[in-house]
């Protein structure tokens, strides 16, 4: 279980407390408005935005002092992120070490995790060769190599046109189904969190709140969301 016990994120005057818990293996849509702390919250559940107060925790242990490198979570940014200079073989290669000093073994599970998001005759491309989906699977091939439990997306597909970000959910569904991995998945599109989150939480006014199941959230969506949605 991810477990944020009185968390505090702290941005210059903005403030953004935390108070939830998300079972293991569920898929979580993150939502709200625009400058509610969507991206603060899940930058500070990978280690990139320091907490002020309070305790994360992953499985019972406490992360909250662990720097990014040392945590259970692997995150896709809204940039793929890829070093231009190298190639996508090398790019999903740092997902195992930073200096790509790597075994046969490990450069062939790099070729097995770009094999598996579509990627395994483009090895030797570099990023700016690619499309914006070729990067995009990229980045998510450098994160599968991390084989870490917990996911995070902050919106990494936004650029993308509605049917290829819609394939490049089913393939997030697809890979996180398969590994068993924890998902947060910031997303401004109510159709991208009822396409693949099994629950959403809420950041509006300054809170994180708890997940609450997608359909009921959409269905009675609380007065925060509601203004979000324009309905």
């Amino acid at each position: 279980m991810l477990r944020l016990d009185g968390v505090t994120f702290e941005n210059g005057a903005f403030r953004l407390d935390c108070d939830l818990s998300i079972p293991a293996g569920r898929r979580i849509a993150v939502m709200g408005p625009s400058g509610a702390g969507k991206s603060t919250l899940v930058n500070g559940v990978a280690g990139f935005h320091e907490a002020v107060a309070g305790r994360i925790s992953w499985q019972g242990t406490d992360i909250t002092a662990d720097p990014p490198g040392r945590r259970p979570v692997a995150m896709l940014f809204q940039d793929a992120n890829l070093f231009p200079h190298l190639t996508v073989r090398q790019n999903a290669g740092l997902g195992v070490r930073p200096d790509l000093k790597l075994s046969q073994a490990d450069w062939s599970r790099v070729d097995a995790a770009l094999a598996r998001v579509g990627l395994a005759d483009l090895g030797a491309r570099r990023p700016a060769e690619l499309s914006g989906g070729q990067q995009s699977r990229a980045a998510l091939a450098r994160v599968l190599m991390q084989a870490r439990p917990v996911l995070v997306l902050d919106e990494p597909f936004s650029a993308l046109g509605p049917a290829l970000k819609a394939e490049m959910l089913e393939l997030v569904q697809t890979l996180v189904s398969e590994t068993g991995a924890t998902l947060l998945m910031v997303t401004h599109d109510p159709a991208d969190a009822r396409h693949i989150a099994e629950a959403v939480v809420l950041v509006a006014e300054g809170h994180a709140h708890a997940p609450v199941a997608t359909a009921e959230i959409f269905e009675h969506p609380p007065e925060a969301l509601r203004a979000y949605l324009g309905s």
